[in-house]
């Protein structure tokens, strides 16, 4: 078994990423991979796509070099309440919706605020992933994220690239979300984040910690598209 969809990936509409979709996705196909999912940063990132690029999307083949192509949004949360940086109408359009906390866009006040704050974000029905969670540089009480991501059927995700070179000190952080998601019954995925082509499929730091932390692979999303299919659908009305 492998894992067969990258859901967090970047292209150099982000502002800081050095691929395109194209390049993406031939470098998923190479991989192996089969679906790919376009999530761009949203516009409140420093150097980010205007809205228009999310309502754009469309003009994007389904397939690009035998590669399914998921349209989406890496969004950012933008204050307590959870509110994100597009408009409900356009998330509402999209495959899939990615949601995180990141500099320059989402407060941080500390643990126990950061905590209310993602748990909001996943009581929106139109968020299916919780990206990085374990980012040390917002502390979360992790359990509590967990049972709510469980409660609003929410995925977590284990994020490669904090394993590897982004978000220092992630490591054990993600190894708790991993160990508790599995134990709870918490839906989990893998995401390369890749901000360049070459990353894209390339999980193996997040593989290594998974077996460490217990957790079987086939308990992930991504070793399944029709498994990935069904939990973007869970919220959705059909298109």
């Amino acid at each position: 078994m492998q894992i067969l969809v990258d859901l967090h990936t970047h292209t150099v509409s982000s502002g800081h990423a050095y691929s395109t979709i194209m390049e993406n996705a031939q470098a998923a196909a190479k991989r192996g991979i089969t679906m790919l999912a376009m999530t761009d940063h949203g516009p409140a990132m420093p150097g980010g796509p205007h809205e228009y690029h999310f309502g754009n999307q469309k003009v994007i083949p389904e397939y690009l070099s035998g590669v399914r192509i998921l349209k989406g949004i890496e969004a950012n949360v933008l204050d307590a309440a959870g509110k994100l940086d597009l408009p409900v109408g356009r998330l509402n359009k999209l495959d899939i919706v990615l949601a995180g906390l990141h500099t320059k866009c989402a407060p941080n006040q500390g643990c126990e605020a950061n905590t209310a704050m993602l748990i909001a974000v996943m009581r929106n029905p139109l968020v299916d992933v919780i990206v990085h969670p374990g980012n040390p540089e917002y502390p979360v009480d992790i359990r509590a994220v967990v049972e709510a991501a469980k409660a609003n059927d929410v995925a977590l995700e284990i994020n490669n690239s904090s394993l590897k070179q982004s978000r220092c000190g992630s490591r054990p952080l993600c190894l708790e979300f991993a160990r508790l998601a599995y134990q709870s019954g918490t839906k989990l995925v893998l995401g390369t984040d890749s901000h360049f082509a070459d990353a894209v499929g390339d999980f193996g730091e997040a593989l290594v910690l998974l077996e460490e932390a217990g957790v079987p692979l086939d308990y992930v999303l991504n070793t399944m598209p029709e498994r990935v299919l069904a939990h973007l659908a869970r919220h959705r009305a059909p298109k």
